[in-house]
């Protein structure tokens, strides 16, 4: 990003627990080593696109390998969430097109308990690392309120 002025502060980065598990998920898909030397707030500070960051991402594109392990980190991370509330295993199903467009699943046995269309995926990201939270927390309350109404399922 050409901003030099971080979006999100190093110590919400660090204190919050979906920031935090964010973190571990992109850092487990660096099989590199190339997100070694940054710390919490600029391994995230991608995923926040304010309105002057998207003005500079082409309307039509192709996502890169680094934007995709955006996607996956950041799905990855609600189903470690989800797992936490209900204390069975989420699985993270990304089915994406060449050119951006898909589906986001979380499945909990059965049970499918987050089902997003993707659109755009290259200019993936949140106005605010407020907005990024919100959205995550409402996403993962709904996915644990779902295994709540059909344990039976999600126990398959």
């Amino acid at each position: 990003m050409s901003e030099a002025v971080l979006m999100i502060d190093p110590e919400t980065a660090t204190a919050d627990p979906f920031f935090g598990e964010l973190v571990r998920q992109m850092r487990a898909v660096d099989t590199y080593g190339v997100l070694d030397t940054l710390d919490n707030a600029e391994i995230l500070d991608p995923f926040i696109l304010t309105k002057e960051r998207r003005r500079e991402i082409p309307v039509i594109g192709d996502p890169d390998d680094t934007t995709l392990a955006r996607v996956k980190g950041y799905y990855n991370a609600l189903a470690v969430m989800i797992e936490q509330h209900v204390g069975l295993m989420a699985t993270p199903i990304i089915n994406l097109t060449h050119e951006g467009f898909g589906r986001a699943l979380i499945s909990v046995g059965k049970l499918i308990v987050i089902d997003r269309s993707l659109r755009d995926v290259h200019r993936f990201g949140f106005p605010s690392p407020a907005k990024m939270r919100d959205e995550a927390g409402a996403q993962v309350a709904r996915a644990v309120a779902l295994v709540a109404e059909h344990p039976t399922v999600a126990r398959l």
